[in-house]
């Protein structure tokens, strides 16, 4: 959060992390991945829906701001991985994992001010 009388409060961001290999080389269907980017992110605000940040989140839902970034290879290890350091940093999100195939897809971060999980994100690329 903003330090006292520092002015407005800091922008919070939920970040959303594919797999893009799921696309460029699994050949699944856009429409599918964005589902499953869906799932990760509703699943992070259920799971943290009492957070305070997520709350504020909640509250400015005209103005809610999401980046979807891209894992590349190799993917589904990357993403493991960044779910593993998340929790090792201490940053609520949720990996989704497709069943039944038991697939690792993309993760989603709860709502968080941008500049406390940016420096985290910033070696991922926009998804696309």
């Amino acid at each position: 959060m903003a330090a006292p009388g520092a002015g407005a409060p800091t922008r919070l961001v939920q970040y959303v992390v594919v797999r893009s290999d799921l696309v460029h080389k699994l050949s699944w269907p856009l429409g599918a991945v964005i589902t499953q980017a869906c799932h990760a992110a509703t699943a992070a605000i259920h799971l943290h829906y009492g957070d305070p940040d997520t709350q504020r989140y909640l509250e400015e839902l005209d103005s809610m701001h999401k980046v979807v970034l891209g894992v590349s290879a190799p993917d589904e290890a990357a993403l493991s991985g960044l779910s593993d350091a998340l929790t090792q940093a201490g940053v609520s999100h949720k990996l989704w994992i497709e069943q039944p195939e038991n697939i690792p897809t993309c993760l989603a971060l709860k709502p968080y001010p941008k500049e406390t999980v940016q420096p985290l994100m910033k070696k991922f690329k926009l998804f696309k």
